[in-house]
C-alpha cells in the first residue's frame, strides 16, 4: 500500500476531540515499548512518507520528527491501528536511545523498584 493510500485508509480513525491519536512506539526486535506520543493525520502522513517517526507535541503545539536534534531517529517498520481505531501502534528500529533522558525507553522506571 502506498503512503497516501494508507493515510486515506485511516481517515476513519477515531481521533480525539483534539484531533489526536495516541501513538504507542514499540521496538521491532525486542518488542519493548519505547514511548507514548501523539499523532494527528498530518503527523501520520509525514511518518509514512518519510519513514521516520513524526509526532505532534502537545506542549509546544508543533510537529517534531524524533531525532532531528539528538540524532536518535526512529525508523518505521510498521504501523497498525487497534481494533477500535482509536490508537496507533508504531513499530520502529531505533537508531539510539528513544527517551530524551538517554534511556533506551521512556518506561525504564518501574513502580516498586528500589
Amino acid at each position: 500500500m502506498t503512503p497516501a493510500a494508507w493515510v486515506d485508509a485511516v481517515r476513519d480513525a477515531q481521533f480525539g476531540s483534539d484531533g489526536l491519536l495516541p501513538a504507542i512506539v514499540q521496538e521491532d526486535g525486542t518488542r519493548d515499548v519505547l514511548m507514548l506520543a501523539w499523532m494527528d493525520e498530518e503527523a501520520m502522513r509525514r511518518t509514512v512518507e518519510g519513514g521516520l517517526v513524526t509526532l505532534w507535541s502537545r506542549s509546544r503545539r508543533e510537529y517534531w520528527r524524533k531525532g532531528d536534534t539528538s540524532g536518535n531517529h526512529l525508523r518505521v517498520t510498521s504501523l497498525a491501528l487497534d481494533c477500535d481505531r482509536d490508537a496507533l501502534l508504531v513499530t520502529v528500529e531505533p537508531v539510539a536511545a528513544a527517551c530524551h533522558t538517554g534511556s533506551h525507553s521512556c518506561f525504564d522506571s518501574h513502580v516498586g523498584e528500589s
